[in-house]
């Protein structure tokens, strides 16, 4: 494989280049939406590019030099021509602004069948200014504002692009995807022979790499995947290495920066505790020892928030309902996707007025309830019923199993002994 196809050594030179890495946009996820009655357009689409648009916004008003997309620009790989347009809207506006632009492929934007075009494919085939698209591996040089670099790609591999099904016939899964790791390691180690030392240098994947935190996308890959080992890709010939497929953001290691940008938005209630957004990473030279230094630093991004209430009403409770209404009102829901789960006991279960509940968690955008009714057991002592012990073991076994209150149980086991005893002589005497 020719790596430096892309690769056109030149006499560029840089002083500080500011760019920003992001990743997992995901257009077209719809869950937790609603629909759109004009457009038909759901409206977690408009969530979604909502916080693209801050970030365009931020790197125009900051003068970024380069924008590094480390793949899935979609849920689907087949979407829709709105949310085709709406991402080339926005990638325009950075081209215009004179801000170079990298596309890397994900797992999400490769097609269906081998031959068919990647979803980024098409700013490559009409040439768009300051654009490049990154679908299989190479190193690309990119002039940039602030000056040249160099970024080693390496997309999403398919297994059928590294490897024939002659060499995999008679091996495990576990032994190709051993044999994926070791064709993808000696991919980035060509083309560290590649690279003009004299440049700042970047590795670009869409990759899973093992130790990592995981978020949202443990729903969203299906079976096992090939991983690579944070050594295979943290190289010092790299300033740093910028990651995709991951959903929450992290740092690998620190020397060079290992770094996934996660998910600009979040996606699910897999993402409710994480904060969203881009990584600024500045490359400047120092111009007494010629050496580069490298900076980054997390944006985080204002998206929808996911809320989960979790309420817990006693048996003993007078008026359940409120007590659900207290709870959804400490968290400020307003504008947040809600999920509100209910445990309570089947003798409440038909106190819960359903419609003030609903009224309430219309301020949310979007809201689901769940209930979990504890159906009343029989008491057990042992191996006895409670119809086959003794009252008052009876009452004591209620008064443990409702968990009440220990001064309030001695006073009704008191009561309830002298009750006992009083039908019990009454029975007698009958």
């Amino acid at each position: 494989m020719n790596l430096s196809k892309f690769y056109h050594p030149g006499d560029a030179v840089y002083n500080k280049l500011k760019i920003i890495h992001f990743a997992d946009l995901h257009l077209g996820i719809e869950g937790y939406g609603r629909t759109d009655p004009l457009t038909g357009l759901s409206s977690r689409l408009a969530d979604f590019l909502t916080t693209f648009d801050k970030l365009i916004e931020y790197a125009i008003e900051e003068r970024v030099d380069l924008v590094i997309f480390c793949g899935d620009a979609y849920k689907s790989r087949e979407p829709s021509q709105t949310q085709q347009r709406e991402f080339a809207k926005r990638i325009r506006r950075l081209s215009e602004a004179g801000i170079s632009v990298f596309l890397l492929v994900g797992n999400h934007d490769m097609p269906n069948a081998v031959g068919r075009a990647t979803t980024t494919e098409i700013f490559d085939t009409l040439a768009v200014k300051n654009i490049y698209v990154a679908n299989r591996p190479g190193i690309f040089k990119i002039e940039t504002t602030g000056g040249a670099i160099q970024i080693m790609a390496l997309p999403w591999m398919r297994r059928s692009i590294l490897m024939s099904k002659e060499e995999t016939k008679n091996l495990t899964f576990s032994q190709i995807n051993e044999k994926m790791q070791e064709k993808l390691t000696n991919i980035i180690n060509d083309s560290i022979n590649e690279l003009d030392p004299g440049l700042p240098s970047i590795l670009a994947s869409h990759i899973w790499i093992t130790g990592v935190h995981i978020g949202s996308e443990d729903s969203m890959t299906i079976g096992q995947e090939h991983v690579l080992l944070p050594g295979n890709v943290a190289n010092q010939a790299f300033d740093y290495i910028a990651l995709g497929h991951i959903h929450r953001h992290q740092v690998i290691s620190e020397n060079p920066p290992v770094v996934y940008a996660g998910s600009l938005d979040r996606l699910d209630f897999g993402d409710e505790a994480d904060d969203k957004g881009f990584y600024l990473v500045e490359i400047e030279k120092d111009k007494a020892n010629g050496k580069r230094n490298v900076s980054y630093s997390f944006h985080a991004l204002e998206g929808r928030r996911f809320i989960t209430i979790q309420v817990e009403v006693k048996p003993q409770d007078t008026d359940p309902t409120q007590t659900v209404l207290n709870a959804i009102n400490k968290q400020g829901i307003k504008g947040a996707i809600v999920r509100l789960q209910i445990n309570l006991a089947q003798d409440v279960a038909g106190q819960i007025k359903d419609s003030a509940i609903k009224e309430v968690l219309n301020e949310a955008s979007y809201f689901t309830i769940s209930k979990d009714i504890k159906r009343e057991n029989r008491i057990r002592l042992a191996s006895q019923s409670a119809e086959e012990i003794v009252p008052s073991e009876a009452l004591q076994a209620w008064l443990d199993s409702t968990k009440v209150p220990e001064g309030r149980a001695k006073i009704l086991m008191n009561y309830g002994k002298e009750l006992i005893s009083k039908v019990q002589q009454g029975e007698k005497g009958a």
